[in-house]
């Protein structure tokens, strides 16, 4: 049996590497390629034919042999070519050939003067580029070419990657599987948003960050009511639900009223991780029921909740669909200086701007109260500070995990 005092106070890296213990992906899906925004490619995107197929025209102009181009030389206009309508014979001596950005360059043709240094006169065009002008042209491939790999399996499909995928004529993707996460939120004190709360309650808004970080980090959310606040309806809210993942929010720091371990040891809950030195968010825990499905405990407070989420659920996410789980910090500078740090890693929310010799800035908002949710909402970052971290001065050199805002 596990010793519980070794599943208190662990680090955040000890914790994730806990959290993330045994998590691979879960299955394999084809989906349309409009469907496959926000998942995790289950193959790798090969081409199988040149981007462009064909040497193109970077500007609109006149395609013509660049061995017949002298300054101010008039040529005869052979015709046109645009998008989807090429110019399909071959360009001949002192011809020019009306062309549009991105049209195929004719045959013989391998240089385009642009359109503002040319006059057209009826069928003859004069072309006026300098003594050697720069050939405007795109080559056959030189986006990539048939036989590369563009995205390896694990990638996350983001909007710039759903381009590239489109590109090489994919309509159908082979994908993760997306984790079910079933989120319940519990407290007396807490009401859905359009209900009338009484004098001592407030409205419940974790759930709904949390249900909305998860679809968009590639999982499939839906939340949970339980009956009432206490260990029985927890207990059977949890029961029948088919998931992968179930995330608690609440009930989970030290008190009477901190229900949700002891209902879901009813269901073989073996923890884990119990608590973790970290601010916020101490009281996040987790571990597993009897039947196997994954439980992550986070605080109550929605700002807690939602930096504990940046935290473990976001690389468990990724771990479970077979994606990157590393959660990776950047360098910036602070804007202000920090007093010492305290006994617990603290990730505190912060704006980053860029300074005039383009360096990144963090601004660490002066009130990191766990419950401020309005604190978060204009936040851009998370800045940590390691356990015991010495006193940092302005212009010093930190960590921080830039937050995803649109």
């Amino acid at each position: 049996m596990t010793d519980a005092r070794a599943l208190k106070n662990l680090t955040v890296e000890e914790a994730r590497a806990r959290i993330l213990d045994g998590a691979a992906r879960l299955g394999v899906e084809t989906v349309p390629l409009t469907e496959s925004l926000n998942r995790v490619l289950a193959a790798s995107v090969v081409a199988d034919r040149h981007q462009p197929p064909f040497d193109a025209s970077a500007m609109d102009g006149w395609a013509i042999r660049r061995a017949d181009y002298a300054p101010d030389k008039a040529f005869a206009v052979a015709g046109e070519s645009a998008a989807g309508k090429a110019f399909t014979r071959v360009v001949q001596a002192n011809e020019a050939v009306r062309i549009f950005t991105g049209a195929p360059i004719p045959a013989g043709a391998d240089l385009v003067v642009i359109q503002e240094e040319a006059v057209r006169d009826g069928d003859t065009v004069r072309l006026e580029a300098g003594a050697d002008p720069k050939s405007n042209t795109r080559p056959a491939g030189g986006d990539f070419r048939a036989g590369d790999v563009l995205l390896e399996a694990g990638a996350f499909i983001d909007p710039w990657r759903l381009c590239l995928v489109a590109s090489v004529g994919l309509a159908q993707v082979p994908v993760a599987r997306r984790p079910r996460v079933a989120i319940l939120a519990t407290g007396d004190e807490l009401v859905p948003p359009g209900d009338a709360p009484r004098p001592d309650q407030i409205f419940e808004s974790g759930s709904f960050a949390l249900a909305a970080l998860i679809d968009a980090w590639g999982g499939e959310a839906f939340r949970l009511t339980a009956a009432a606040d206490d260990a029985e309806a927890i207990a059977e809210a949890v029961r029948p639900v088919e998931a992968d993942l179930i995330v608690t929010v609440g009930g989970a720091s030290v008190g009477d009223h901190d229900l949700v371990k002891p209902a879901l040891r009813t269901l073989g809950l073996e923890l884990s991780v119990e608590t973790v030195a970290v601010r916020p968010g101490k009281p996040t825990w987790s571990g597993r029921l009897a039947d196997g499905r994954r439980v992550l405990g986070l605080p109550g407070n929605p700002a807690s909740a939602m930096v504990c989420a940046e935290l473990f659920l976001r690389p468990l996410l990724a771990a479970l669909a077979g994606g990157d789980a590393e959660v990776r910090l950047l360098p910036a500078r602070l804007a202000a200086p920090l007093p010492a740090g305290g006994p617990r890693e603290h990730w505190m929310r912060a704006a980053l701007s860029v300074d005039p010799e383009g360096r990144t800035v963090a601004s660490v908002f002066p009130d990191q109260d766990s419950s401020l949710v309005g604190v978060f909402a204009r936040a851009d970052a998370l800045v940590r500070r390691r356990a015991g971290a010495p006193a940092a001065s302005a212009n010093g050199v930190i960590e921080v995990l830039p937050l995803r805002r649109g």
